[in-house]
C-alpha cells in the first residue's frame, strides 16, 4: 500500500470513529491504489499588469527636504549659508512650505521646478538688488523624493531617487536580496493599494513589461518565505490563518488544524484562491469528501492559499466570496498581492 493510501484509509477510519455516519472504515487488510485527482475544477485567473508609462523627463524636480546650494556672484554673504567654522556648505533647506531663505531676498518658493528653472527665478529677484546678477544652483541632498524598500533585502532602508528609477533600478538600490526572500509574494504599494506588478516574473524569467517606472513615496516589500500560512474561512470552528510546518501539507491537514468537524459544512465543494504571483492566481475546487473516503489522493496546500469551506450543499464562488470578503479585508494586509489586487481593491 503506498503513503497516500495508508493517509486516506486513516482518514477515513478516523472519521468513522467521531461518529458521522457518512463515512466508514474499509475493511481490515484492504489494499487501494489511488490514481484519482479531487480537483473538480480548475481555472486560472490573470489581472491586467500596469501600464508602462513613457520615459519620465530627467530634470530633477525640487521638493520638500531637499537641500540646494545657492552661489551668487561667487559672493559668500548672499548665497548658501556654510557650515559654522568648517567651511563646508551646508546648503539652504527646501522647508515646509517649499521654499529656501537666503540672505537679502529672504523666502523663495521653489518647490515643484527644476534647477534651471530655479536659477532664473533668483537671477530675476536679485536682479533688483545687483546691476549683474548670475546664480549656480545644485543640489548638495537629496530627501525629497523617497523610496521604500521593506523586508528581505541585503540593505533594507529608506532611499532617495536623485533620477527617474524603473523597478529593477529601485530592488537595485537594496543590494540583492537575501535568500529567504519570497518574490511570489513581492509587491509595489502605491498610496496605500498593492499594484498588479509582477516582481516574480520580472527576476525570474525577465518579463520586462513589469519593469515600470517607480514614483515618489512607493514601497518595495518582500517578504520571509519562512513565515508561511494558509487561510481557511467557512465551516470550520477556528477560521484565520494557518501555519504551515515545514514539509507537505495537505487540505486535510490544514482542516484538522481549523477545527472542521465533518457535522457542518459541505466537504464536496471545497473552494480554493491560489495565487501563483502578484498578478496571477487559480480558482479550484475540491471535492475533499473523495480524499476522505480514501478514493482520492490527498490535495496539497501552497503558501498563501485561501480555503473556504461551504456551510451547506449549495455554493458558488459568488457566494463564497460574499462571505469571505469581511474576513479577507480583516487579514489584508498579510495576503497574497494577488488576492489583494483582485478582491479587495475597490
Amino acid at each position: 500500500m503506498n503513503k497516500y493510501s495508508v493517509i486516506s484509509c486513516l482518514f477515513a477510519f478516523l472519521w468513522a470513529f467521531t461518529g458521522c455516519a457518512t463515512y466508514t472504515d474499509l475493511p481490515a487488510g484492504t489494499v487501494q491504489d489511488i490514481t484519482t485527482s479531487a480537483i473538480l475544477e480548475q481555472e486560472t485567473v490573470s489581472v491586467a499588469a500596469v501600464q508602462v508609462s513613457a520615459t519620465p523627463s530627467l530634470d530633477y524636480i525640487v521638493g520638500r527636504g531637499d537641500v540646494l546650494f545657492v552661489n551668487v556672484n561667487g559672493r559668500t554673504e548672499l548665497s548658501s549659508p556654510e557650515t559654522s567654522g568648517s567651511g563646508k556648505v551646508s546648503g539652504s533647506r527646501v522647508d515646509g512650505s517649499g521654499s529656501i531663505r537666503l540672505p537679502l531676498v529672504g523666502s523663495i518658493h521653489v518647490a515643484g521646478m527644476t534647477l534651471a528653472q530655479i536659477q532664473t527665478r533668483l537671477e530675476e529677484v536679485f536682479s533688483q538688488y545687483l546691476k549683474e546678477s548670475w546664480v549656480v544652483v545644485e543640489i548638495s541632498e537629496y530627501r525629497s523624493h523617497p523610496l521604500y524598500l521593506i523586508g528581505k533585502f541585503q540593505s533594507p532602508g529608506t532611499y532617495y531617487m536623485d533620477r527617474p528609477l524603473t523597478m529593477i533600478n529601485g530592488l537595485t538600490m537594496g543590494g540583492g536580496m537575501l535568500d529567504t526572500a519570497n518574490l511570489r509574494s513581492a509587491r509595489l504599494i502605491r498610496d496605500g493599494e498593492t499594484l498588479p506588478v509582477d516582481i516574480y516574473q520580472l527576476l525570474r524569467q525577465g518579463s520586462m513589461e513589469h519593469n515600470i517606472w517607480l514614483q515618489s513615496g512607493d514601497t518595495i516589500y518582500v517578504p520571509d518565505d519562512k513565515n508561511q500560512n494558509v487561510f481557511i474561512f467557512g465551516a470550520v470552528s477556528s477560521p484565520g490563518a494557518v501555519p504551515i510546518p515545514s514539509g507537505r501539507f495537505s487540505l486535510s491537514q490544514a482542516l484538522a488544524s481549523a477545527g472542521f468537524s465533518g457535522i457542518k459544512g459541505n466537504t464536496e465543494h471545497v473552494r480554493i484562491i491560489r495565487s501563483l504571483s502578484a498578478t496571477r492566481g487559480q480558482l479550484i475546487v475540491i471535492d475533499q469528501s473523495q480524499v476522505l473516503q480514501g478514493k482520492a489522493l490527498p490535495f496539497s496546500l501552497m503558501e498563501g492559499d485561501i480555503i473556504y469551506v461551504p456551510h451547506s450543499g449549495m455554493s458558488s464562488w459568488n457566494l463564497a466570496l460574499r462571505e469571505m470578503l469581511p474576513s479577507l479585508q480583516a487579514v489584508g494586509a498579510i495576503l497574497s498581492p494577488f488576492v489583494q489586487i483582485q478582491y479587495l481593491t475597490d
